[in-house]
């Protein structure tokens, strides 16, 4: 009889503390619902990029962190027996800790929304926002594996068996790092290049490269690779260290405008004046040309052909890209259609006597 009056009263503690943990997530979940409430209305009116970054970053991970704060509140209020508390206080302590580590690495995303809405690269000049995206994109990265280790080292640490293990663990820390650095050796080399890349700046994001005869945009710069976007489309996965290693062309360093030149090989008796005129024609009727730089000169005189190198600038490598084809057509065809006797000829000598 006393063991059946002992479970009834346990099954009675239970369901109240069932209730209490119910009553805390819904007062949890109605806090949330307001606090989004409130902001959804502050938005609509005035439109703030960070409300909207929070609001869409946030959401999820409040959803559990408002209830469980709720629920870690109400535990000293539940008639269960002191092993069960200390049971469930560990468990809501573990679930605290990770969605706290989920709202830190969302945090992290909206600083990141904040520094894009402030600095944009759909611009002509963007060498600044080019440097802080390089520098965002890897310290992001950074911070989200140390949220995500520290993390999972204090849910560890809720554990006495670890605790006792990390102790013993701690006086051979020495061997074992000699062993993980050998071990990790080209992984910690990636990694001290990545960090070297965000900072010193060799590349950055956007960056036009030309690269294992490649020419494309970095695309993406992770802790271990960068990816360079070619003109095709096709991707190129190049470890960090290969651009401290070995040399490459950086066509956007310092700024992004640049110098486009096209080659003709034409005959001796080609007139460069009218030619040179030709060009400063096309270049001024063409919105690809940025009117700072253009000439025509003869670089070189051969045997059988003249150099003509053709010298112009442009906004950027796409734009230089394109009036470098135009030019290159438009030129070809002046030279064609006026001045057909300047194209490459093959001369040859006849000597002695011909009898009949």
């Amino acid at each position: 009889m006393d063991q059946l009056r002992s479970y009834i009263n346990h099954l009675d503690n239970l369901a109240i503390s069932l209730m209490i943990i119910a009553i805390s997530i819904i007062l949890g979940l109605v806090l949330k619902y307001i606090l989004f409430k409130l902001l959804g209305f502050y938005n609509r009116h005035s439109n703030p990029k960070l409300v909207v970054s929070f609001t869409k970053h946030l959401n999820h991970p409040l959803t559990y962190f408002i209830p469980l704060l709720f629920v870690s509140m109400a535990i000293s209020t539940m008639p269960l027996s002191e092993r069960s508390i200390h049971t469930l206080r560990r468990v809501i302590e573990i679930l605290n800790i990770i969605v706290f580590a989920w709202i830190l690495i969302k945090l992290v995303s909206v600083v990141q929304d904040m520094v894009h809405h402030k600095y944009v690269l759909d611009k002509a000049d963007n060498l600044r926002e080019r440097k802080l995206y390089t520098q965002l994109q890897f310290v992001r990265k950074v911070s989200v594996i140390l949220i995500a280790f520290v993390a999972g080292s204090l849910i560890l640490l809720q554990f006495e068996a670890v605790r006792t293990l990390g102790t013993g663990l701690l006086t051979s820390a020495g061997i074992a790092g000699v062993v993980l650095g050998f071990a990790a050796q080209r992984s910690l080399a990636n990694l001290l290049a990545g960090l070297q890349i965000a900072f010193t700046q060799p590349i950055r994001i956007d960056d036009v490269l030309v690269i294992e005869q490649e020419f494309g945009r970095v695309e993406e710069i992770t802790l271990t690779y960068v990816v360079l976007r070619i003109w095709d489309n096709r991707r190129l996965i190049l470890p960090l260290n290969y651009f401290i290693e070995k040399p490459f062309q950086n066509w956007s360093r310092t700024s992004v405008d640049i110098l486009a030149t096209v080659t003709f090989y034409t005959d001796y008796n080609v007139p460069v004046d009218d030619i040179r005129n030709e060009l400063k024609r096309l270049l001024e009727a063409s919105p690809l040309w940025d009117k700072k730089v253009s000439a025509l000169e003869v670089t070189e005189v051969l045997q059988e052909t003249v150099q003509l190198r053709v010298l112009f600038s442009a906004r950027n490598s796409g734009e230089a890209w394109d009036l470098r084809c135009h030019i290159r057509e438009k030129l070809l065809y002046y030279i064609q259609k006026n001045y057909p006797d300047a194209l490459p000829k093959v001369r040859t000598a006849v000597s002695g006597n011909i009898s009949s």
